[in-house]
């Protein structure tokens, strides 16, 4: 029997079957396409997705391909109007520069080269993507999932213990699983994003080129690191859409801008999208699993999109795993129970950014962050705060980076394993007890870890106490008692 099945090589499901491998745990992932996507399509990277691809083990490969966030300049014809940084259009709330947080800025990188990269880790780790491979039904049980594939015209059943959803928006898996897909469409307008060269633009921004400044009706090239190529994007009424092309696109630029003197060339892709908010009302049915795009999709605005589905893929690859090492299989359900009301707060952060359109805040009034960093699971079935007075940070919080000794606490939470941090608390006997599960480390002025008392503000510790971080970075729970922590452990693994 293969152990998870995974339907879709994007993002999704790559940093689910890396998540997988390294805790060895094989699985089978199909792509139904020839080939990763070739698209730039979902190219901005999030602090908090940068610190899962640091743990996954590809952030240095992320940080040499790709690049901060270029400014953005708005044209009428060819006169610049204005420039303004990433902060600027979010305004001073919406990026954050944190001491706990080792990647404080949002990254452009195309998606083909995220895609690229975390094929390429997962290869490393023993894996491989099954392309030109398509998932045509799937039968459910008590005992897995038997799902039908089709590869060169054969098609070939797979028994599965658990398959996962990571095909899209338009997934297969889910409009078998009856969900729903609740949410919006804004039928009246499209968005064409696709990337292709340029000549005549100058500069590493965002171009947002119109006739006469106003933006409501213009193109946008996008800089893209290391390559020749842009990423344009551009809305318009769903009667307007033009002809896929490149003499299409062409067409719509001189329409939008009135300027001749670009020349584009070499289209490398071209995608159409209707502007969606839409979630499902369940992430799991039994054995069958949603993750990423599958499970909700948004406005593009805000490069929200594909983090979140990194971040689905990451909180459902240690439980899938405990689970199948022999853990409680209830562990699953907390998958649903801590995604769903992240998703739906991402899914109304994104529709506020798509209705404000790129207006300053100052204009807008609003600054909303976008760097995913405040997303937690407080309240939710994985978090035991056992404090009467708990501090800022609490169970369910992201769990904060911080300086001890020559290293960063980052470096000791990497990895498959949970880690307890006693405050005030000698914690080793729970290492002894759960090896290979638990790194048990004091902190503290001359303990395991060195704190100068920056860490122990950080984490807003005013007496002794004991933070477990789960394997994917979160605070799972916090108490002064062993039989609190020693109970937690008994809940997940």
């Amino acid at each position: 029997m293969t152990p998870v099945l995974i339907v879709g090589a994007g993002p999704t499901g790559l940093t689910l079957a890396c998540e997988l491998a390294r805790r060895g745990v094989a699985s089978r992932v199909v792509e139904k396409a020839p080939h990763l996507f070739p698209g730039s399509r979902g190219k901005g990277l999030q602090p908090r997705t940068l610190e899962v691809f640091d743990d996954l083990g590809v952030i240095d490969e992320v940080l040499a391909a790709g690049m901060e966030f270029p400014s953005f300049r708005l044209y009428a014809g060819k006169e610049v109007v204005w420039e303004r940084t990433l902060a600027d259009m979010l305004g001073a709330g919406g990026i954050e520069h944190r001491a706990d947080a080792p990647y404080p800025l949002p990254w452009l990188l195309p998606q083909w080269r995220t895609d690229e990269i975390l094929h390429a880790r997962l290869r490393e780790l023993g894996g491989e993507v099954e392309f030109g491979t398509e998932l045509v039904g799937f039968r459910p049980d008590a005992d897995g999932v038997t799902a039908t594939i089709v590869r060169d015209g054969v098609a070939t059943e797979i028994l599965a213990a658990y398959l996962v959803g990571a095909d899209g928006g338009r997934s297969a898996v889910r409009k078998s699983m009856a969900v729903g897909f609740e949410g919006e469409t804004f039928e009246s307008e499209r968005t064409l994003v696709g990337d292709v060269r340029v000549d005549g633009l100058d500069g590493v921004f965002c171009h947002m080129l119109t006739r006469d400044g106003d933006l409501a009706d213009r193109f946008s090239f996008w800089s893209l690191p290391h390559t020749p190529y842009y990423q344009f994007v551009a809305t318009m009424p769903t009667e307007q859409v033009p002809d896929l092309t490149l003499d299409g696109l062409r067409g719509l630029l001189v329409q939008r801008t009135g300027r001749g003197d670009l020349g584009l060339h070499d289209l490398r892709a071209i995608s159409l999208y209707r502007v969606n908010a839409r979630m499902v009302r369940r992430f799991r049915v039994g054995r069958v699993l949603l993750a990423g795009d599958a499970a909700h999709v948004h406005s593009s605005a805000g490069g929200q999109g594909l983090n979140l589905s990194v971040q689905d893929a990451y909180n459902l690859g240690w439980k899938v795993a405990a689970v199948l090492g022999g853990g409680p299989a209830e562990l699953l359900d907390t998958y649903e129970a801590e995604r769903v009301p992240v998703a739906a707060g991402v899914l109304g952060l994104s529709a506020v950014l798509d209705r404000r359109d790129f207006v300053a805040p100052s204009e807008s009034g609003t600054t909303p962050a976008i760097t995913q960093l405040g997303l937690g699971y407080r309240g939710g079935p994985l978090s035991v705060e056992d404090r009467a007075a708990p501090g800022a940070v609490q169970a369910g919080d992201r769990a904060p980076d911080g300086v001890v000794g020559d290293r960063r606490l980052f470096d000791v939470f990497r990895g498959t394993h949970f880690t307890l941090l006693g405050f005030g608390i000698d914690v080793a006997a729970f290492e002894r007890s759960h090896p290979g599960v638990v790194v048990a480390r004091t902190v503290g002025a001359g303990a395991q870890l060195p704190d100068d008392g920056a860490v122990t503000a950080s984490y807003d510790v005013s007496g002794p106490a004991m933070f477990l971080v789960r394997p994917d970075g979160y605070v799972g729970a916090v108490s002064e008692s062993p039989g609190v922590i020693e109970d937690y452990l008994r809940l997940v693994k």
